[in-house]
């Protein structure tokens, strides 16, 4: 008879308990008490605050830019993952090290320093002027700021997939008869997909929801370059708590209902 062996953690009533306490404590409580308090106002008041010019600029502003920088990330950090799994070179741990660099930066130190370099006076924010075209203060900077600070999440989640595929199995398809494009396609795309859509959702889920290195290089203009995380902030200034709490709600809605359908797309390619 074999002798059952004692789990090192405890059992599941204890720390499922330990879990649901932990969430709540940290994400269920804060966000059910911002409903609670968008609560107090009608549907008709709640609806005037949401439906505001200002806030639909805002609204469309940060899921735009954000949008814009998680598909930049995608195809760009694809290219860098590729790069750092497949090829061997000089300097390639420095690089790798380098892409966790906007994890550990604060971001407002990125702000500024994207700010020094994109305004009029600045080195590439120069060159852009001559070429007839802004980069700091316009929804261009804000998608560049959220590119830099969102990079990460993409690489970090494709790379160890990639890492995973045999070069075989490429060279196999190879010796089959397949072009690089159906070798893509049909071996490499189904087994990175899946990450990638996580990638992508963490990055567009953190582009939503930045702040410090977006204001500085967004120019804060209303109705042009103000972002919802700002339009909170300015609401809390005011002490309109509960416009601050309802563009809470709707930012939350909606930033739930996006990655629910991520989410649900991921989990119908996963499914064979």
């Amino acid at each position: 008879m074999s002798r059952r062996i004692s789990p090192v953690i405890p059992g599941f009533g204890l720390t499922l308990g330990y879990t649901l306490v932990y969430l709540s404590l940290l994400v269920l409580i804060p966000l059910g008490a911002m409903f609670v308090h968008a609560a107090q106002l009608s549907w008709g008041e709640f609806w005037a605050i949401v439906s505001a010019p200002r806030v639909l600029a805002a609204l469309k502003l940060s899921f735009g830019t954000a949008l814009v920088a998680a598909v930049i990330n995608g195809i760009i950090g694809t290219l860098l993952a590729w790069v750092l799994v497949r090829y061997t070179f000089p300097g390639r741990k420095i690089i790798d090290a380098m892409i966790d660099l906007p994890f550990a930066l604060p971001t407002a130190v990125a702000g500024i320093a994207l700010t020094a370099l994109y305004t009029p006076n600045g080195l590439i924010g120069q060159l852009a002027g001559e070429l007839g075209f802004k980069i700091a203060f316009t929804p261009l900077g804000i998608s560049l700021a959220l590119t830099f600070v969102t990079l990460p999440f993409v690489v970090r989640t494709v790379q160890p997939v990639l890492a995973d595929i045999p070069r075989e199995v490429e060279e196999a398809a190879a010796c089959l008869g397949a072009k690089p494009l159906q070798v893509f396609r049909h071996v490499l795309l189904p087994a990175l997909l899946p990450a990638w859509l996580t990638g992508f959702a963490l990055a567009f889920a953190r582009g939503v929801g930045e702040y410090g290195s977006v204001i500085f290089i967004a120019g804060n203009m209303p109705m042009k370059t103000e972002i919802l995380p700002l339009l909170i902030m300015v609401k809390l200034d005011q002490y309109d708590y509960t416009g601050a709490t309802s563009i809470g709600v709707l930012m939350l809605v909606v930033s739930f209902v996006l990655l629910l359908l991520i989410n649900l797309l991921q989990r119908r390619i996963e499914t064979p």
